[in-house]
């Protein structure tokens, strides 16, 4: 039934201020811009930025890829997300962490040495 993961939307309240933010963490600018929905193509994938809803730390928690967690999660806090995991060690080389983007949403990453990059589909 599921194919993988497609999108992560982030409720973020300030559009602007979430494209300035999301456009230095990704180093990239968003692929489609409108008043109702921004959105970035990371490998393969989406990350949605919409103006309305509820930032929050309890909703869906998807794990960006990254090549090195701490580094990334460092980054991500000079540019200024708060610590809610540190990065932590989970089994097979996997290191894993998330933080509090400037809106209140969680946003986690994932280093997997495993990760099969060719399967994304």
């Amino acid at each position: 039934m599921f194919l993988g993961l497609r999108t992560a939307i982030y409720p973020t309240p300030d559009l602007d201020a979430g494209k300035a933010f999301y456009t230095k963490v990704l180093g990239l600018e968003p692929y489609f811009d409108q008043p109702f929905y921004v959105g970035y193509a990371v490998g393969g994938f989406e990350l949605g930025l919409v103006p309305d809803g509820a930032p929050g730390a309890a909703g869906p928690q998807a794990l960006w890829g990254v090549p090195d967690a701490a580094a990334a999660f460092e980054q991500l806090l000079a540019l200024g997300a708060t610590v809610l995991e540190p990065v932590t060690e989970v089994g097979d080389g996997i290191r894993v962490a998330a933080v509090l983007d400037p809106f209140g949403n969680r946003l986690g990453v994932i280093e997997n040495p495993a990760f099969d990059a060719s399967a994304v589909r």
